[in-house]
């Protein structure tokens, strides 16, 4: 697995991942920038994602649904806030009703993706910002942790594919 790390920062409200691919940072970020490639590892292995839009422009959204071994879906959405292709990305990241509508109740984090050269490939931090304390818990009771872990556990294969 390429994960190499987890830290989760309750101080500075802060879950940063890191995991190193022997792939070049082009290779990398066509895992994020292609929505068929993206959908193939957003989110753990027994809740794949369905991509339905897919704008990596400042301003633009993704919105995606992710499907649960007994056909319940989860509905999510993010807010593009800037991006630097092939090496950054960041975005609002939140949760949606079952219509599509971010939901009002659920907390948002700011997500914030950096692909730099390491060593013979990339190294990928993704780094989530919390607003509160409470918010964060809630995420990681929620599983956000191993769920992150998970997805990103499956770049691997994808990056072997030709």
């Amino acid at each position: 697995m390429s994960v190499t790390s987890v830290d989760k920062d309750f101080d500075n409200l802060t879950l940063t991942l890191i995991a190193d691919f022997a792939a070049p940072v082009e290779k990398v970020w066509q895992l994020w920038a292609d929505p068929r490639r993206l959908e193939r590892w957003w989110g753990p292995p027994t809740y794949p994602a369905t991509v339905e839009t897919h704008d990596l422009t400042p301003g633009g959204e993704v919105t995606y649904f992710m499907t649960g071994p007994e056909g319940d879906k989860h509905r999510g959405w993010w807010r593009v806030t800037s991006i630097a292709p092939p090496t950054s990305l960041e975005f609002t990241d939140g949760f949606a009703d079952a219509d599509g509508t971010p939901s009002a109740t659920m907390p948002t984090t700011t997500t914030q993706v950096r692909l730099t050269r390491h060593e013979t490939g990339t190294r990928m931090e993704i780094r989530s910002v919390f607003d509160t304390r409470e918010q964060m818990e809630q995420l990681a009771k929620m599983g956000m942790e191993e769920g992150l872990k998970q997805a990103v556990g499956q770049m691997d294969g994808l990056l072997a594919e030709a």
